[in-house]
């Protein structure tokens, strides 16, 4: 636990030092989010938060981290960086749609190359297939998710704060698992001091990217001896269900107005429909803090439930899900409430 910690305070402190540096390089590079109609800021804002975050991360890892895992370690990061840098390559220079995606992809390849992946088929190209879409539908959520202040990086210190209470829940303890989370903590909590409304900084895509790719490798990385792949496979779905229900939300309503969910912008996210039905922005994002650690508290939940009582809670949290998409689009279509649209 010593070492845990000491992970988390040298992320912490590094990319409270970092962040502001980045952002003095960001404007004299002019790396910086002009505001557009899709866009809640006013004025234009700083990038290259998402720098600090990653730098922050390897830091304590290298520094602190247990060598005997340096190997399964290596795989990581090296995926890690490639999808960092084509986050950065989208944050200085724009990149199509289909360039992030190869990028993402390329990033999941690495990842199996290294020995991360999931292990739920016999068959092994099916593990293969199935962890390079996970890594790129994650990473993609939580890039779909930077959308409103301090929200992105709040939700993912809760799903890694959950991922590193589940790895010291097991035994023996997975040390790779508990150090990467504390790692990602410390380094997104630094950034929040900065980026918690009103924003001084963003972490733009180089950040985004980032945090979806660690947050997608510790979910395979984990393991739960205690129970049955059956259910356990649930867990991690659960723990990162905000960031699944906001891909969601959005891909429904942009398909519902015959847009293409990847190439349009829009403010027609859960934190948007939020703010538009009276909540201030603020409210907003604490209010996706509660339900994302409402989500993370059933994934703790269904590591010692039984087959049964886990499909009855995941499908009940399903079901969920299902219902406030058909509620947020009746109410608040497109981030504008009803009653609006109609006056």
């Amino acid at each position: 636990m010593i070492q845990i910690a000491l992970i988390a305070l040298v992320a912490l402190t590094f990319s409270m030092v970092a962040t502001p540096l980045m952002r003095r390089v960001a404007l004299r590079a002019g790396v910086v989010s002009v505001p557009r109609t899709r866009d809640i800021h006013l004025a234009p804002v700083p990038l290259l938060g998402g720098a600090a975050i990653y730098a922050a991360f390897v830091a304590a890892l290298l520094l602190f981290g247990d060598r005997a895992y340096i190997r399964e370690l290596v795989g990581i990061l090296l995926g890690a960086t490639l999808i960092s840098l084509f986050g950065f390559a989208d944050d200085r220079w724009g990149l199509g749609a289909l360039a992030k995606l190869g990028g993402q992809t390329l990033a999941g390849a690495v990842l199996v190359l290294g020995g991360t992946q999931v292990q739920l088929f016999p068959q092994p190209w099916i593990n293969w297939a199935l962890t390079i879409v996970w890594v790129v539908g994650i990473t993609n959520a939580l890039n779909f998710l930077d959308n409103m202040d301090g929200l992105s990086g709040g939700v993912a210190t809760i799903a890694a704060a959950f991922f590193l209470l589940l790895a010291a829940m097991n035994t023996p303890r997975q040390v790779l698992v508990g150090a990467m989370a504390a790692a990602l903590i410390g380094a997104c909590v630094g950034f929040l001091r900065y980026n918690l409304n009103p924003a001084t900084i963003f972490m733009g895509d180089t950040g985004s990217l980032f945090i979806g790719f660690v947050l997608a490798a510790l979910a395979i990385k984990l393991r739960f001896l205690s129970n049955t792949p059956l259910v356990t496979w649930m867990v991690p779905v659960c723990v990162l269900a905000l960031p699944i229900f906001d891909t969601a939300l959005v891909l429904v309503s942009r398909l519902r107005r015959g847009v293409n969910p990847f190439t349009t912008a829009g403010k027609d996210h859960l934190s948007h429909r939020l703010h538009a039905l009276g909540l201030t922005r603020r409210e907003a994002v604490l209010t996706c803090y509660l339900l994302a650690g409402a989500c993370g508290l059933v994934g703790v939940y269904l590591t010692q439930a039984r087959p049964l009582e886990a499909y009855v809670v995941a499908g009940a949290l399903a079901v969920t899900g299902v219902a406030g998409i058909i509620w947020l689009e009746r109410v608040c279509p497109s981030g504008v409430p009803s009653q609006l649209r109609s006056g």
